[in-house]
This record gives structure tokens, sequence and C-alpha cells, in this order.
């Protein structure tokens, strides 16, 4: 009987051994996937469970819009070479310095050495508005009556009766009073012709435009030429007319103050011309002065 059943339980065990092992494998598996619970759904499957791999994690940057490396990945090269090129423009031409402006040349002012009457001059780069019959009238005036114009005339005076120009006027105090009101008349005669009369009936600016800037020689023929050229109302060259006419004007009403020995035709034209070279001469110096003032003289004009 032993026999028998010896043979019997040794063929039975295998058997409840093979039955109790996928359940064994089931619960340890179980029990090793029981922490991915949380993230993966739980398959009573060994087959489910040991099969499925974990999904591959994607870079969390890869489809930013703003990535840089994304960003380049569809940049063409001629595109990146045009967006540098701008780029470095742009930040040449914030930093780039900007030109630097030339100083404005010094301004004329309204008497040179604190004497000599300067109203009808303007400094380069001012374009005034025309001047009016009333201001041209002041402007005449000025220059007729200013306190330098009895200097300047009983200057060359002193001089005309010292070479004894005119014999006839003799010497001593009448004869330096003869050549006195005589100059006197000449020259504020000649101003209201040339500053006020003529100019408001031309429409000629009679004011003079300093240039201020260039070649010393170029400045001095233009300063001299204002005799002979001037600008009208409307800002356009012209002919001078009220210099040329008005010192004529004056020249011939001053025979009826003169001797008639004095009044001949050659004299009246050495007078004239005398009287241009120095409205001419004035207007080299009106130019020219600020320059020497402040480079020679090292002060503002």
């Amino acid at each position: 009987m032993r026999s028998l059943l010896l043979p019997a339980l040794l063929f039975c065990i295998p058997g409840a051994f093979a039955q109790q092992t996928p359940a064994v494998q089931i619960s340890q598996t179980a029990r090793i996937s029981w922490p991915l619970a949380s993230t993966v759904s739980f398959e009573p499957t060994v087959a489910a469970v040991v099969a499925t791999p974990p999904p591959a994690a994607e870079p969390e940057d890869s489809n930013l819009p703003d990535d840089p490396d994304v960003a380049l990945q569809h940049t063409t090269p001629t595109q990146t070479g045009t967006s540098s090129s701008s780029a470095a423009e742009e930040i040449q031409s914030q930093t780039a310095t900007p030109p630097a402006t030339p100083p404005l040349p010094p301004p004329q002012p309204k008497r040179i050495l604190g004497m000599m009457p300067n109203y009808r001059a303007v400094s380069a780069g001012v374009i005034p508005p025309p001047p009016t019959a009333k201001e041209a009238f002041m402007d005449a005036t000025y220059n007729a009556f200013d306190y330098s114009d009895f200097v300047f005339v009983g200057l060359t005076s002193l001089m005309a009766e010292g070479t004894n120009t005119h014999p006839v006027f003799g010497k001593g105090v009448p004869g330096y009073w003869s050549y006195y009101w005589r100059g006197f008349l000449d020259k504020s005669d000649g101003d209201y012709w040339v500053d006020f009369i003529l100019p408001t009936a031309f429409h000629e600016d009679e004011r003079y435009y300093a240039k201020g800037r260039g070649n010393v020689v170029k400045r001095a023929l233009y300063a001299a030429s204002e005799v002979i050229i001037t600008p009208d109302y409307n800002g356009h060259n012209t002919i001078n007319g009220a210099e040329l006419l008005g010192r004529g004007i004056a020249q011939a009403i001053s025979v009826t103050y003169y001797p008639s020995q004095y009044a001949t035709v050659s004299d009246v034209a050495s007078k004239y011309a005398y009287a241009l070279l120095r409205d001419a001469g004035m207007n080299v110096f009106r130019e020219l002065w600020p320059d020497f003032s402040v480079r020679v003289l090292h002060r503002q004009p």
C-alpha cells in the first residue's frame, strides 16, 4: 500500500506547485507595480503590465515659440544675415555722433569801438523783415545826427583847412567853419537820400548784410560791391539805385552852396567818387571788424 501511495504523491506535488506559480507571479507583479497605480492604470494582466513601456518624455521646451534654437532652425541664412545687418545699422545710427554744426560768426555790434554807428548792419545768418518807411527814416536820422558824425566831419574839415583845399575859404577858424558846415550838409543830405527817400521809393533794402564766413578777400570784395548791388524787399539782388543815384543827387545839390569855381563837373565827380569809396570802405570795415575784435583784441565786437 505504501508502495502505491508514494508514486501518487510524487505525481501530484508538481501539479500543485504548477497551479500556484501564476498566482504568485501575479501577486508579486502587482506588488511591484502598485506604486505606479497613481500615475498609470493598473491592469491585472501580467502581459499588459510587463509589455507596455512608459511613454517617452518629450523635451519641455521643444515647441516653445520663444526658444532661440527653434527660431534659428526656422530662419534662413539670408534672413539671419539681414536681421543682423539691420540690428547693426540701428545700433550704429543710435550711437553715431551727429555732425557738429559750425559756430555762428561774431554778431555785428550797434557801435564799432564804442563810437562809430553801425545801426544799418545785419549780422550773418539773420534775415529781418523788410524795413518800413519809419525805420528807414530813423536809420537816416541816426546816421546823419549821431555824435560821431560831428567828430568825423570835424576831422575831415580840419584836414581840408590844413591842406588849404579851397583857398577861397581862408585859414583859421573862419576857414575851418566854411569847410565844416558844407561838409556836414554833404553827408547828412546824402544820408537821407540813400537811407530813406530813394530806398522807400525803389523798395530797396539799404542795410548791410554781413557775410561773416569765408575768405577775407572775397568777403572784402562782397562788402565793397554792396554799394552797387543790394537786395530789394523780396530778397532779390538788384542794382543799388538808392546809393548810386542818391549820392549823385546830394553832390548836385552841393553846387548851390559851394563857390562857383569849386562847382565844376570835375569837382562834383571827384566828390561823388569819394562818397562811393567812403561807403564801400565802411562796408568792408563793418564786415571784418567782428573778426578783428575777436581774434586780435580777444573781446566781443
